[in-house]
């Protein structure tokens, strides 16, 4: 029944299993008819611990001389959910991958490994995987040397580890988010072991750098720090993706220095909260306002970040933002609630009038900002006059488009222990009147462009016409327009014409102007 919890305690039953081997490399044990071999697995505890320990560096090349022809003659497919965190991890993992061989395939009938890197945030995301799952059996049965891996965020929790070990037995492979790094490995133990392989580590690690990337598109994501340290109480990443570690700035900066060199038009900076960049250095005193700074000065067209959080959200990373550039008018700033009191059953360590003051300073320093933000519903004991307060925060914020989510409880976290007191029919119809409420501030947001030019970079080409193309504003809006298609990849002043609901229909009012690339700064 929809909005029940799961009972994973039969998960933990390992009454049947029987320990082959055990020694420091971990333990063997046969589950179900098969050889399973945890060298690590998940644990809450070691997850939520937020030590002193110091992070370290490591620069070394990730696939050793030995495993670099692993894949050759074998191809891969890697199925993303989730986050940019999770389109990033996939983009190492797939360099990871071409280094040892392996070729890309869309097509899973062709391919040797198949890996789901997975999210955590939400239930149904944990349902589609699950689902998949089930569709990938019968292809493991026509096909028995075919690798099945499961990595990401749900590979941290230790309900989702037991449940595959005891009811997906034909899973070959399963590592979390600490040690992709380590997939090389992993993979030829999976190969030759013919075990079920399961290394998920609970503590972070060290930030590994000099990981090869393949990156698809015009886009790039680049990581600038991992972990989150602030524990809301709803959400289940301070455990998969472990505390807040920040990259050196030196990394960061040669990073996208070499993206513009190879001409990329936008990147995305990212960290589950970007903003608190620098919060960990020992050595310096360097945030992300500084970061940003340094990154104007880098032939970059544009850049973005996701995503940051109010608390850290300070008056010196406005001020840099203000100066605009390459810097985008864009800020995506999950507020999550309207009320005070859910804002303080989430431990989100900020108050309603704090997060509009913020509001007000980032529009007063930059007027034509676009807002966009992240709502839940129905969290434990939400009154309706609470949600409410949700409402009218909307309003005065004025967000231009909202990611909005029924509240689902994560399996560990705080608020799992709540009291769900809110029927699910209610937060049903809650979502509803949010967003028909985004959707009239969007259509309002849209409005305000008729008739202007804006500078879109150009995507592609839409799937129902080929004549039409389709891009983004410096604010994130979606454009479509005609277009041939040789200006994808371009920036284009395109005439607003028709603003609509969620996307703005264009037409061209100059053709695309190639854009001179810094090589450095």
């Amino acid at each position: 029944m929809a909005g029940e919890s799961k009972d994973y305690s039969k998960y933990f039953d390992f009454s049947g299993a029987k320990v082959i081997s055990e020694d420091e490399h971990g333990r063997t044990i046969r589950l179900g008819g098969r050889d399973i071999h945890i060298k690590s697995e998940p644990n809450y505890r070691q997850e939520k611990q937020r030590g002193k320990e110091e992070i370290r560096v490591h620069y070394e090349n990730a696939v050793p001389d030995e495993l670099r022809s692993l894949g050759v003659g074998k191809k891969y497919l890697i199925y993303t959910y989730g986050c940019q965190m999770n389109e990033h991890d996939t983009e190492v993992m797939r360099g990871l991958f071409e280094e040892m061989g392996f070729t890309s395939t869309e097509d899973r009938t062709e391919a040797d490994v198949i890996l789901l890197n997975t999210c955590a945030v939400r239930e149904n995301a944990e349902d589609k995987v699950f689902g998949e799952l089930g569709h990938l059996k019968g292809l493991k049965l026509e096909k028995p040397g075919l690798i099945l891996g499961v990595c990401g965020c749900m590979s941290q929790e230790a309900a989702v580890v037991n449940r595959i070990m005891q009811k997906h037995a034909f899973v070959d492979l399963i590592f979390g988010t600490h040690n992709i790094h380590r997939l090389p490995h992993l993979l030829q133990e999976a190969y030759f072991g013919k075990e079920m392989v399961v290394e998920v580590w609970s503590k972070e690690g060290d930030i590994i750098e000099n990981l090869p990337k393949k990156r698809q598109g015009l886009r790039a994501w680049v990581n600038i720090m991992y972990g989150c340290d602030k524990f809301c109480t709803y959400c289940i990443v301070p455990y998969t993706r472990g505390k807040e570690r920040s990259r050196l700035p030196e990394d960061v900066l040669a990073e996208v220095r070499d993206l513009a060199r190879q001409g990329y038009k936008e990147i995305t900076l990212l960290g589950q909260n970007v903003n608190a960049y620098g919060k960990d250095f020992t050595d310096r005193k360097y945030r992300f306002g500084d970061l940003m700074d340094d990154i104007r000065s880098i032939g970059i067209p544009r850049v973005r970040f996701t995503t940051s959080h109010p608390r850290d959200f300070d008056d010196h990373l406005i001020e840099v933002l203000a100066k605009g550039g390459n810097l985008v008018e864009h800020i995506h700033l999950p507020v999550q609630s309207g009320s005070t009191e859910v804002l303080k059953r989430m431990s989100r360590k900020y108050t309603r009038e704090h997060f509009l003051d913020l509001v007000r300073r980032i529009r007063a320093a930059i007027p034509d900002v676009v807002l966009t933000t992240d709502i839940i519903v129905g969290f434990p004991g939400e009154t309706e006059e609470q949600f409410e307060e949700t409402l009218s925060l909307v309003r005065e914020a004025k967000f231009a488009s909202a990611f909005t989510f029924i509240y689902s409880p994560r399996e560990g976290t705080p608020a799992a222990g709540m009291e769900d007191n809110v029927p699910y029919e209610v937060k049903q119809k809650r979502l509803v009147r949010l967003n028909e409420l985004i959707a009239e501030l969007s259509l309002e947001s849209n409005e305000r462009l008729a008739g202007q030019t804006v500078e879109v970079l150009v995507e592609g080409q839409s799937k129902n016409n080929p004549n039409v193309l389709s891009g983004r504003t410096r604010t994130n809006k979606l454009i479509h327009f005609e277009g041939p298609k040789e200006w994808i990849g371009e920036f284009v002043q395109v005439r607003v014409t028709k603003p609509q609901t969620w996307y703005i229909t264009a037409e061209a009012a100059e053709p695309p102007v190639r854009t001179a690339l810094s090589h450095g700064a």
